[in-house]
């Protein structure tokens, strides 16, 4: 059998949650698909390091750009694309012009179907979802095949604000290859660390997106003593306010930021403490990752990820509106060993038993191989 030609918008393609997901199941499917990748943010393909050589992926540069307002004539200049592909598969805010273009002309003959996938929100809705984005997202999803959501959260969100019918939300949690990360960190693996005498490590894996508030956590290590250092692996526009910040609150020699790093089980396991300080998350695969590398987990309370960490652990997520409580929770981690490595374990556990990547892998192999019609491509490798 051919392999299925698929089409992925994406807002971005920096690692980030969703793009790492993305790569590990392209990576599965093997030889069974080709991929074809436009990003709304066209210079932002960093992620494209992590697909594996043997996968056949395209960026073209040819293609309609998802970046630009509203109009018939770039609705028709998708569709016309969109014909040479066996599935589109589309990814939060920044793909919608791709989802309302093939909703406006579904009744063309021809068209493949789509499935949209939502995994959070940017700044501009942190606080608040804009009413104008959600009309546009009830309408745009109207003819999409599916929706994919990772949270609880976000699956009431589909449907008690964008309208979506119960049967067509999935919720499928993020998983990962949890026995990759019993293994210890690889030297080398983390540019530029060498760990120093009586130092605590606090590690973030995270695009470098103001949505992440990344000074939060800069301030909160900077609070948490002197001993304290700070890796920060990742990419994005925001890399020189967080080094203004630490230099500002004197954590600039105690900061790390090696950029993006392809493999987290590689080096996780160097830190002590992950933490993540973010306005917005929903179901982080990067907090699964520091789960199953036997880390503490220091966080705001967003999204699912109070819910996420094992029930000991949960303590150490904090309201979003109180960084003192966030600080406070960061130095307690920091000034007790026993309890990180007791907290570690509790959450290792739990990752193992609920955030194995098998099932992940299954439900949308299941999903995406109904879409194509073909009941066996889940099972590719």
């Amino acid at each position: 059998m051919k392999p299925a030609k698929i089409l992925h918008l994406h807002s971005t393609f920096d690692l980030g949650g969703k793009e790492a997901r993305d790569i590990r199941l392209m990576n599965h499917f093997g030889s069974a698909a080709e991929h074809v990748i436009l990003s709304a943010q066209p210079d932002s393909l960093s992620a494209r390091d992590a697909i594996d050589p043997i996968i056949a992926a395209a960026f073209p540069k040819d293609a309609p750009s998802l970046a630009g307002k509203p109009s018939l004539k770039r609705y028709r200049a998708f569709v016309t694309y969109f014909r040479q592909f066996d599935l589109i598969l589309s990814y939060n805010w920044g793909s919608m012009d791709g989802v309302m273009a093939r909703t406006l002309f579904s009744r063309i003959e021809g068209l493949p179907p789509l499935i949209h996938h939502e995994d959070g929100f940017n700044e501009d809705e942190q606080r608040k979802l804009s009413w104008k984005r959600n009309w546009f997202r009830q309408f745009a999803l109207g003819a999409a095949q599916a929706l994919v959501v990772p949270s609880e959260q976000l699956a009431r969100i589909a449907g008690d604000v964008w309208k979506q019918p119960e049967q067509k939300i999935h919720r499928i949690p993020n998983g990962i290859d949890v026995r990759r990360f019993d293994k210890k960190p690889q030297r080398g693996s983390l540019p530029g660390f060498t760990r120093r005498e009586g130092e605590v490590v606090v590690g973030t894996v995270a695009g470098l997106r103001a949505i992440k508030n990344l000074p939060r956590l800069v301030r909160a290590c900077a609070a948490a003593g002197d001993n304290v250092r700070l890796v920060i692996v990742g990419e994005g526009p925001e890399k020189e306010t967080i080094l203004a910040e630490a230099k500002r609150v004197g954590l600039g020699d105690r900061l790390l930021m090696p950029g993006f790093l392809a493999d987290p089980a590689r080096y996780i396991g160097l830190f002590d403490i992950f933490s993540l300080s973010s306005d917005s998350e929903q179901f982080p695969i990067s907090l699964i990752e520091a789960m199953a590398a036997g880390l503490p987990v220091a966080a705001t309370d967003v999204g699912d990820i109070k819910t996420m960490v094992s029930q000991a652990n949960q303590g150490f997520i904090k309201p979003l509106g109180d960084e003192r409580k966030f600080f406070e929770s960061l130095t307690t981690l920091v000034q007790h060993q026993q309890l990180r490595e007791d907290l570690g374990m509790q959450n290792r556990l739990k990752a193992q038993a609920e955030y194995n990547e098998s099932k992940m892998l299954g439900r949308y192999g299941l999903l995406y191989g109904h879409a194509l019609g073909r009941s066996d491509f889940g099972s590719a490798k």
